[in-house]
């Protein structure tokens, strides 16, 4: 087992395979370890809320910048692991939270938290951390955003609300018609599972149709498993699936954001 002092270190000097990745987070101690390395930063809304993420500055500048958006539980260490290795990789890294610091440990307190979530609230957040970080002087301007579950929609609410050079969509709800689709200004890329029975082939068909009336590139996978493959914490965990689906989402964003 890690010690704390080795577990940080070792994400945030490098980028790590999915399967580390994933003993990393199936440690809560050792989660919480290598979560320490990013720092709380806030800012104030342009209607006057505070709002609050995590924050990993690049180690050399300028680069460019990753919006993560958490999973239905909130703003987790699992969140804030997986910006670690983004910052290992060369990106700035925020894990942005729009529950405003409720982290969930139950599916009931998931739903409460998402039902508590005001929308407009939600989409005002995602805007003004992609303007932050584009004002940066460490910054590039370059700016991508991904997102698991719900976080897997609201990464392409974010990029919806701000032009992004590319979207990653992990397993997220992608119901949008191709009007609602016309300010995407970058590449998305999905991942999705073929067991999941809500974020579907039908649904996803339905997506990829609107992209094309909306004249807009993407590109999606479908992997032999089920929703929330790619959370190590699950019971449905598929590491195969996880790997390749990383592997496909580090590349894409190297390719797109430079």
């Amino acid at each position: 087992m890690l010690a704390r002092r080795e577990v940080i270190k070792h994400v945030a000097t490098a980028p790590v395979a999915v399967g580390s990745l994933a003993a990393i987070l199936a440690n809560p101690d050792a989660a919480r370890a290598a979560a320490s390395s990013l720092e709380t930063v806030t800012i104030a809304t342009a209607s006057g809320r505070e709002i609050s993420a995590a924050w990993g500055a690049p180690a050399a500048a300028p680069a460019p910048s990753v919006v993560l958006v958490h999973q239905w539980w909130g703003l987790n260490d699992q969140m804030k692991v997986m910006a670690a290795d983004f910052v290992a990789r060369g990106y700035g890294a925020l894990a942005i939270d729009l529950f405003a610091g409720s982290v969930a440990t139950t599916p009931d307190e998931a739903r409460s938290n998402i039902q508590a979530m005001n929308n407009d609230e939600a989409l005002e957040t995602c805007g003004a951390w992609v303007d932050w970080l584009r004002g940066r002087g460490d910054a590039t301007g370059a700016v991508g955003t991904v997102g698991w579950c719900f976080g897997g929609g609201w990464s392409l609410n974010a990029s919806l609300v701000r032009p992004v050079q590319g979207t990653v969509i992990y397993y997220g709800n992608v119901e949008r018609t191709p009007e609602q689709l016309v300010p995407l200004a970058g590449p998305v890329l999905g991942h999705f599972g073929l067991k999941d029975k809500n974020i579907n082939q039908e649904m996803v068909s339905a997506f990829e149709d609107a992209m094309d009336e909306a004249g807009k590139t993407y590109e999606t996978h479908w992997y032999d498993a089920d929703h929330a493959f790619a959370n190590p914490g699950g019971p449905r965990y598929d590491e195969a699936a996880a790997a390749m689906a990383w592997e496909r989402t580090t590349a894409f964003l190297a390719a797109n954001l430079g």
